[in-house]
């Protein structure tokens, strides 16, 4: 803890804390950064010391041109592909580390470093060597896995169109099959259907995973996998025209480009054929018989993606959160609790406002990320494969992914704002953090239609019919129940009350309960989780039963639909960081995520008081003690609050932000 902290902890605006017998914990960092790494240190390790020394890619990104940093870019994700850390989650019999969850902390970790990087190894390990694992048979893994771990072999992962994003069985790329030569035919029909912003695509990529609407015989079989040659000796591959995306907002180390396909011939065996195939014959066979369920079983292996996306923004906050932190412990402004000192920013109310809630909800969003990225490592893994499971983690994963890449978005503002002028130099990192990371909230999906996939496994409990509806089918299903049965199925009424029995007061829980009892926040969550999901159902039944079009009806509840998912990831943030502070050793450390998990869950009732107000869960009376009782716990944050952002161990060369974070530059004695 550094002198200036230690002393604001004895300031007078602290007095009453102290009057009141509060002891300020002392937070152990090395001890709270073995929390935070979890069971994968030694991996989050490796990638820090790779980001310390490839640390000048990011003045690189700032005086290079386009066409040398990406080069540079791709230099360093090869050189990085040669110590392991990047192919972790592919198989070991082909050069990888054969372990999901450590490929996930090895990416999560290099969101603190150059996000082009980042994406970059997203794309090429994660989203391209991904789909030829998951999506291919051994033959397709031999033929090219080994050259994707070591980097040798670029590819590029081309799903998106200009005129279809996130309605993937919309596309309009065709791979017809030709039972004459045992070839697939890959054409681009319209303008439309070109497959835009692939990374990878511009310059580097030789292959291409094509997502393309499999055509046999004049029959459509929808939307399959095929591995495409789009270059061949650095030169567009007969029949692929290639365009770059030119100048983006951000990441201009990736190399985002264009597909054209006219006519390009494949072999057969090309088709990433684990859940259909075609014969030289011509027939079209799969082990499921349902044509949408195929598809979203097929999406569904890809949901590696989401959960990596998510984890990466949470970290990039971090980085935004320990510069502004550390700068607000720093920097002096104006005369105020003791003349002639001008008083340190971070202990005006206001700053602590502005930043001390947002890393709480950092860190819960880092725990709340730690329980979906266990989930996916034990389904990938084979230890919970099952098809209940599968589907929970598609939902968990689109949620915290919405959550973690919206907070990321606020967090960066907030935190460059609350440097100043001198946050918006681009050596003080905030140029690149907000340019870098604000298309997140659009990779892997748009949020809002993340959000509604979560709405529609809530809504349909996962259902048996669960992959053959679209969001009109849900309508539909909903609509055919009572409105108790759609939360029965939900199991959140039964953790509501379950909760509540725990709680003072009857039906007067909320009024009496004390706001500092996880009880307590976790039972006010549930509530309005349950409510929403409530109201949208009666609000479906009331739609489709006067005769409403179910699309319509859809349409004109999306708003509730959309509040009810949010509120469900919140709840799911606030009982991860709950379960994770109840696990740990009594000490200084619990106490210290004990106050922030308390700041969390406060800040998020209070975000929301109108609501709860409106729903008769909160008083007038009770509304302004949270609101005091949230001023009082950022009182205490403070003190500690340099420590819980040196716990991210985010190294300092990578922080760069001399400027901002060096004591003379401060205008900071001694």
């Amino acid at each position: 803890m550094s002198t200036e902290t230690a002393a604001a902890a004895t300031n007078s605006a602290d007095k009453d804390l102290q009057d009141k017998g509060y002891r300020q914990p002392v937070v152990e960092v090395e001890g709270l950064t073995r929390i935070l790494d979890g069971k994968y240190a030694e991996v989050r390790n490796l990638v820090r010391d790779n980001l310390v020394d490839y640390a000048d890619i990011l003045s690189d990104a700032e005086t290079m041109s386009s066409d040398a940093f990406r080069e540079r870019v791709k230099e360093v994700v090869v050189e990085m592909a040669a110590t392991g850390q990047t192919g972790m989650g592919l198989p070991k019999e082909y050069g990888g580390g054969g372990d999901i969850g450590a490929s996930i902390a090895a990416f999560e970790t290099l969101g603190l470093g150059d996000l082009s990087v980042l994406v970059k190894v997203g794309v090429q390990f994660g989203l391209f060597g991904g789909a030829i694992l998951q999506l291919g048979t051994e033959a397709h893994h031999d033929a090219w896995l080994a050259g994707i771990v070591s980097g040798e072999l670029m590819g590029s992962f081309a799903m998106t169109e200009t005129g279809h994003g996130s309605n993937v069985q919309a596309l309009r790329t065709t791979a017809r099959f030709d039972p004459e030569t045992d070839e697939f035919v890959i054409d681009t029909p319209t303008e439309s259907a070109r497959k835009d912003y692939i990374g990878n695509a511009a310059k580097h990529a030789e292959l291409a995973v094509v997502f393309a609407q499999l055509e046999v015989a004049g029959t459509s079989h929808g939307v399959h996998a095929f591995v495409v040659p789009v270059r061949v000796d650095g030169r567009p591959a007969p029949g692929v025209r290639i365009e770059d995306c030119g100048p983006k907002m951000g990441l201009n180390g990736v190399d985002n480009g264009r597909f054209w396909f006219d006519g390009v011939r494949i072999p057969r065996t090309n088709l990433l054929n684990r859940f259909a195939d075609v014969s030289p014959e011509g027939v079209y066979s799969s082990p499921i018989e349902s044509a949408n369920r195929r598809f979203f079983t097929m999406l569904g292996t890809l949901v590696q993606g989401r959960v990596s996306v998510g984890g990466a923004a949470i970290n990039a906050a971090k980085v935004a959160m320990a510069i502004a932190i550390r700068y607000g412990d720093q920097r002096r402004q104006f005369e105020a609790a003791d003349p002639g000192t001008e008083q340190l920013l971070l202990d005006y109310g206001m700053h602590q406002r502005r930043l001390l809630p947002l890393l709480a909800r950092t860190y819960a969003m880092h725990f709340a990320q730690e329980v979906v990225a266990g989930q996916l490592h034990d389904v990938f893994s084979g230890i919970t494969d099952n098809e209940e499971a599968r589907r929970k983690l598609e939902s968990a994963a689109a949620g915290t992914k919405a959550l973690g890449t919206w907070h990321a978005t606020r967090t960066i503002q907030e935190c460059r704002e609350a440097c100043g002028g001198a946050g918006y130099l681009s050596t003080n990192r905030f140029q690149a953090l907000k340019a870098d990371t604000d298309v997140f909230t659009t990779f892997e999906g748009d949020n809002h239609v993340l959000l509604q996939l979560v709405a529609k496994g809530l809504l349909t409990d996962y259902s048996g019919e669960f992959e053959e509806m679209d969001q009109f089918g849900m309508v539909r299903f909903v609509a055919g129940l009572a409105v108790e049965t759609v939360l029965e199925k939900t199991a959140v009424h039964k953790l509501l009350e379950r909760i509540k029995d725990v709680l003072p007061g009857g039906d007067e829980w909320d009024q009496e309960a004390g706001l500092l009892d996880p009880n307590y926040q976790l039972a006010m969550l549930r509530f309005r989780e349950e409510h929403m999901l409530g109201g949208v159902a009666r609000r479906i039944r009331a739609g489709v039963g006067g005769g409403g079009n179910p699309g319509t009806v859809f349409s004109e509840v999306q708003d509730h639909v959309i509040a009810a998912a949010r509120a469900h990831v919140e709840r799911l943030v606030l009982e991860a960081f709950v379960a994770k502070t109840a696990a740990l050793p009594d000490g200084d450390n619990k106490v210290a995520l004990n106050l922030l998990c308390d700041l969390f869950a406060l800040t998020t009732i209070e975000a929301d008081r109108a609501w709860f107000m409106e729903h008769g869960r909160l008083s007038i009376a009770r509304s302004k003690a949270i609101t005091k009782e949230v001023n009082a716990l950022c009182r205490k944050v403070r003190p500690i609050a340099v420590d819980l952002v040196d716990a991210f161990a985010i190294p300092r060369v990578v922080l760069r932000s001399e400027e901002l974070l060096s004591h003379e530059a401060a205008g900071v004695d001694g």
